[in-house]
């Protein structure tokens, strides 16, 4: 291994759960099976990932109950009809409350199996062992869970916590180069909202991470797990702080929800909406204008996207903004930077400023 493994707690009291980061996990059978307890366990994953990883994990999971559903790859199909057939196969299966489902894959596979735990049998176990950067940095952790609705993304769920997150960096090595990329976006997104030296460091180590070497890597997420761990203890049904980790993201799921989920990747639509947030944050003079220019640099240096490619009118992408679960007494929340390093939530946005962001980032 390239590093001692790091364990990070997400202490969530009589639901604290340990986030375990290292190399080569699902090749390291002593490790896996200190996690893997439940006598009974349903993989869930999809048609990419399943040839990748899930022969190694069915081979160590001897005398166990074992059963899996291979899914379609795609945020397409994170929706209540494949909801129902996880559902489906586990009361096919039998499978009591003693199951422990296993999300094997990126986001969509551990909301969707977090969703599934979260209901089944009025909540079993959940393991999460998340295969992207985005699930590894973001998705897995914290225990927001959740289906799509065709009127907005993630609109349907529940927070239940997973009983362990199971990160293993080598699983990168066979990530394609547009998803890694993407998923750097929420990367940067740590150092943007609560870390400045993370952001600096990102900027220092690019070429490092570009090249996925594995001591970078598990520092990378370590940092960004520890920052998303902290903002969940605190604030585990985002009543409050929790929401800045949505920065970037109220115009980054419209962008999603406005291509029907098939244009971009999670990631990217992030990145755009990063760029959005910060030019509001600019023109309320929170940021220098230095700092958004670092922040442009550090996404082109990236090849992630900072404008969209596609037609989409303002009005279009404001209707879908309007659906944004952060709306409370329709008041929507947008987070902001204060500086580098520290967001802020704001409600005092106006409808001019946002149309002028939307149109910055390439909206007609």
């Amino acid at each position: 291994m390239s590093m001692d493994t790091q364990t990070i707690i997400v202490d969530l009291a009589d639901r604290r759960y340990p986030i375990i980061i290292t190399d080569n996990l699902l090749s390291n059978i002593g490790l896996l099976q200190n996690y893997l307890t439940n006598k009974q366990l349903f993989f869930v994953t999809n048609e990419t990932i399943a040839p990748l990883y899930l022969p190694k994990l069915q081979a160590i999971c001897t005398h166990k109950k074992v059963d899996q559903i291979i899914l379609p790859d795609g945020e397409q199909f994170k929706t209540l009809a494949t909801f129902e057939k996880i559902i489906d196969k586990l009361m096919q299966g039998k499978f009591d409350r003693g199951v422990a489902l296993c999300a094997l894959g990126g986001g969509v596979i551990g909301d969707i199996t977090g969703f599934a735990a979260a209901c089944y049998r009025r909540g079993v176990d959940f393991i999460q062992i998340p295969t992207t950067l985005l699930a590894q940095v973001d998705a897995s952790i914290g225990g927001k869970t959740a289906v799509n609705h065709p009127l907005g993304k993630n609109m349907i769920g529940a927070f239940y916590q997973p009983k362990a997150v199971l990160i293993d960096v080598s699983t990168l090595e066979t990530l394609p180069e547009r998803e890694y990329r993407a998923g750097l976006a929420e990367v940067i997104k740590y150092g943007l909202i609560r870390d400045k030296e993370f952001f600096h460091w990102i900027i220092q180590f690019v070429n490092e991470i570009e090249s996925r070497k594995p001591d970078y890597l598990i520092s990378m997420i370590k940092r960004c797990c520890e920052i998303k761990a902290t903002i969940t203890v605190a604030d585990e049904h985002e009543a409050g702080e929790r929401a800045i980790l949505n920065f970037g993201h109220t115009f980054g799921h419209a962008i999603e929800a406005a291509t029907e989920y098939k244009s971009w990747l999670h990631g990217e639509t992030v990145a755009i909406g990063m760029v959005a947030a910060s030019y509001i944050s600019l023109q309320y003079k929170h940021i220098r204008m230095e700092e958004f220019d670092s922040l442009i640099n550090l996404l082109n240096q990236l090849k992630l996207p900072t404008v969209m490619t596609q037609t989409i009118h303002v009005a279009t992408l404001k209707s879908y903004m309007a659906q944004d679960k952060k709306i409370i007494n329709e008041k929507m929340k947008l987070i902001l930077l204060n500086e580098i390093g520290q967001a802020i939530i704001s409600e005092e946005c106006s409808e001019h400023m946002i149309d002028m962001a939307l149109r910055y980032i390439g909206a007609i």
